[in-house]
Parts: structure tokens; C-alpha cells; sequence
């Protein structure tokens, strides 16, 4: 019994391992790194059972030492504390429950094996049986625990994000009650009294049928539970993106509207300008020359209101650029464009001002936190044939943490968390739209991130 108990912790090992490798494992990570998180996860696992085993500790004890140590090694396996947490928690409560179902197949056989053994002769003996049983059922409870494990995996890849407490206690709450309900079965499934033994199947054979539908009920639980929270995820993105969408639109508006009023002025001064001439060559006539310096300075200042230090050959690319240039000057960050709107017509200029508007209000949050005299902003645009590269450079200072599913860096705002990232998943959803890509990299002090958008046929 002790080999097949072993073999058994061998295989759950394999199982948690195999549940958790897909959550842990990074698109452009090293194998020897990927291979270290397998062996640590598996290791665990199989130290704390075979602990238990040689110790005769509680299986319940095993099991909580095992999610403990996983999600203190969480930052090791490049995943959120509270999702190693979960995790854990799903795999164990999906064993048990794979057990409990179990448990009834496991009785019903032996009673078929026992009718058997009554009518023929020369049979294997009882403990022969009962080990061809014991690995029978081990191997259906294996399979079922793989499917449920791979259910539940796939379901949880669809989605995930940063949890917090109360999410986690949200989808905790199921599995963790699932747990010590199957707990409470196994104890009252075989109680020895003196000379008295109470074997619950046999007392009520009825439960053979209620326990493992009140299993698989817990088990469909934890599954809905998973998808109502991803949709309530879906929902509260949407709700996020929609109100950045609506924000960035409203500034678009504000300053195109600025755009309006300064070609208006420019208008104006045209028409004006006939009457500049008529009294500077007035005050020419008068020999007032100092009044004829002092009136076209007058002249520059008001020019001056209306000029756009940046021309892009875009109207929404230069009241974005120059915005964000004028808001790099108060806060003394360097600021430096090479942008050129593309030529082609296969671009929008509205998606264009969404990515570069996030760009660069991402740099300029960036450089906020750097001394004075070493903050810069670096902007360029350029077009080669039928796709088009931006890239913005900024100075930066701190690690930058990325995401492993998403490659886009993790917040680290703190209370602003559920909004930060949003600028760089609404560049990504526009660049998706052009069958392009991001690229972000940093080296030193220095944070750089390229766009490459592939040009549009037009319908």
C-alpha cells in the first residue's frame, strides 16, 4: 500500500504541476527558467506528502502547507500571490471531489467482485482483488481529475487579471466549502464503535447516487462562478476602456476646437493685415520710426498666440503633439519630435492620435518621477512603403514588471491600478486593427516603445 500511496502522490504532483505550468510559463522565457517552476511546484508537492506520509501528519495539514509555500514563492513563479492562491485551492478541491465520486465506483465494484468470488472457484485471493480494485479506480480518478483540472484551466486562461481580497474570497468561497463537505463524507463513511461498524453506503444506498451528484454540483459551482466573475471582468473593462475612450475624445474636442479658433485668428489677422500696411506705411510717411519698431513687435507677439511650433502634416497629429510638447515644457522635460503623419490614406488619423496620444501622456507620467535635468521625451514617426513606425523614448526611473500573458508592463500606481495599463491596451486594440505590433523595451533609464501599423486597403 505504501508503493501505490506513493505512486499516487507522484501522479497528483504531475497533475498540479501540469495545472499550473500554463499560468506560470512565459511566451519568451528561457526554458531553464520554465524548468526550475516545474520542478519547484512538483517538488513541493511531493516533500510535504511524503513528510506527511512518513509522519503520519493529516492530509488537510499537507494540503494547506503546500498552497502556503506556493504562494510565498509566488514572485519565483512570475505569478500574483492571490492567483497562486486560488489556484492551489481549485486543484485541491477538484482531487477531493474526484475522490468522493470515487468512493461510490470503488464500492459498487467491490461488491460485484465479492458476488463473483462467491460462485467460482479457484479465484485470486481477497487482497488480490482488492489491490486490482484499488488500481482501477485510482486510474478512473486520475482521468476524471485531469479533465476537471483541464476544464477549469482553460476557463481561468480566458481571463485573468490582478485579484483582489475580495475577489479572491469570492471565488474561494465554493471550493473552499466543496473541500470540507468532502472532508465531512469521508469521515462518516466508515465509523467503528467497539464492536459495531456503520459503512454509510450499505446503512443508506441511496447516497451512492446522492454524494457523487452533490460533487458534481460543487464542481459545476466553482465552473460558474469563474464565468460570472470573467464577465463581470469583461463588463468592468469595457466600463474602463469606454470612460478613457470618452475622455481622450473629449480632449481631442477641446483642442480641436483650439485648432478652429487659431485658424479663425489667422483669418482675422489676413484681413487685417491690409490695415497694418496702410499705418505702418503711414508712420513711414511721419518718420516715426521707433512707433513702427514698436507696432510690428506688437505685430509678432499676436502671430505668435497662433503658431504651431509642430507640424506633423496631420491637424489631430498637431494638436496632440503640440499639447503634449507644451505640457513637457512646464514640468522641464526636453521634449524632441520627428513625427510625420504617414501620406497613404490607409491610416486614420483618430486611431493615429489615440496611439500617439497615449504614448506620450504614458511619458509623460513617466518623466515626472525623474530630477530635474534628466527628463526627455523622444517622438518619432516615419513611413517606409506600406507600413508606418512610431516610436516614443523616455527617461524613467524604477523595474519594470511585465505581464507574461499580455507582454504590456504591470501597474504599479497602487490605488490606480485598475485604470493603469488601459493606455497601453488601447494602443495595442489599435494596433491590432492594422495587423501590426507593439514592442516595448527598456535599457538603463531608458523606456522605448515601437508601433508598427501595416497599412489598410480601403473597402
Amino acid at each position: 500500500m505504501n508503493i501505490m500511496s506513493s505512486i499516487q502522490v507522484f501522479l497528483y504532483a504531475a497533475c498540479m504541476t501540469a495545472f499550473f505550468y500554463p499560468f506560470m510559463a512565459g511566451r519568451k522565457e528561457p526554458g531553464k527558467s520554465r524548468i526550475k517552476k516545474v520542478l519547484m511546484v512538483f517538488a513541493v508537492y511531493m516533500v510535504m506528502y511524503f513528510i506527511g506520509m512518513t509522519t503520519s501528519v493529516y492530509g488537510w495539514l499537507c494540503m494547506m502547507a503546500v498552497i502556503v509555500l506556493l504562494a510565498a514563492a509566488s514572485k519565483f513563479l512570475d505569478m500574483e500571490r492571490e492567483f497562486t492562491m486560488l489556484l492551489g485551492v481549485l486543484f485541491f478541491c477538484a482531487r477531493k471531489l474526484s475522490a468522493l465520486v470515487m468512493r461510490s465506483v470503488s464500492f459498487v465494484v467491490d461488491k460485484r467482485l465479492e458476488q463473483k468470488a462467491e460462485t467460482l472457484e479457484m479465484t485470486k485471493s481477497i487482497f488480490s482483488r482488492a489491490a486490482s480494485n484499488y488500481a482501477f479506480v485510482a486510474v478512473l480518478q486520475m482521468l476524471l481529475l485531469s479533465v476537471m483540472l483541464c476544464v477549469m484551466g482553460r476557463l481561468l486562461k480566458k481571463k485573468i487579471r490582478k485579484l483582489h481580497i475580495k475577489e479572491l474570497c469570492y471565488l474561494l468561497l465554493i471550493p473552499i466549502t466543496g473541500i470540507l463537505f468532502v472532508n465531512i463524507i469521508f469521515n462518516i463513511l466508515l465509523i467503528v464503535n467497539e464492536n459495531l461498524v456503520f459503512q454509510l453506503y450499505e446503512q443508506f444506498p441511496v447516497f451512492l447516487g446522492i454524494v457523487p451528484v452533490v460533487a458534481a454540483l460543487f464542481y459545476a459551482g466553482i465552473l460558474i462562478t469563474i464565468v460570472f466573475y470573467q464577465k463581470m471582468i469583461g463588463l468592468q473593462e469595457e466600463k474602463e476602456k469606454y470612460f478613457v475612450e470618452q475622455q481622450q475624445v473629449h480632449a481631442i474636442q477641446e483642442r480641436m476646437e483650439e485648432v478652429e479658433q487659431f485658424y479663425h485668428g489667422i483669418c482675422q489677422m489676413k484681413h487685417e493685415m491690409k490695415n497694418h500696411m496702410t499705418n505702418i506705411k503711414g508712420l513711414v510717411r511721419n518718420g516715426s520710426y521707433g512707433d513702427i519698431e514698436q507696432y510690428i513687435d506688437h505685430m509678432d507677439e499676436s502671430m505668435n498666440v497662433f503658431e504651431l511650433t509642430i507640424k506633423t502634416g496631420n491637424t489631430v497629429a498637431d494638436v496632440i503633439v503640440n499639447d503634449k510638447q507644451k505640457a513637457a515644457e512646464k514640468q522641464g522635460i526636453q521634449f524632441q519630435s520627428e513625427f510625420s503623419y504617414p501620406k497613404s490614406d490607409g491610416y486614420n488619423a483618430y486611431d493615429i492620435g489615440v496611439i500617439i496620444n497615449n504614448l506620450l501622456q504614458n511619458a509623460l507620467e513617466a518623466c515626472e518621477k525623474m530630477a530635474e535635468g534628466k527628463r526627455y521625451i523622444y517622438l518619432s514617426g516615419r513611413q517606409k512603403k506600406k507600413f508606418y513606425l512610431i516610436n516614443v523614448k523616455n527617461s524613467f526611473e524604477g523595474e519594470v514588471t511585465f505581464d507574461t500573458k499580455t507582454n504590456l508592463p504591470l501597474s504599479t500606481k497602487g490605488e490606480d491600478i485598475s485604470l493603469h495599463g488601459i493606455g497601453l491596451s488601447n494602443v495595442k486594440r489599435e494596433v491590432d486593427k492594422y495587423m501590426g505590433d507593439v514592442d516595448i523595451r527598456t535599457r538603463k533609464n531608458e523606456f522605448s516603445v515601437t508601433v508598427l501599423l501595416q497599412e489598410r486597403r480601403k473597402k
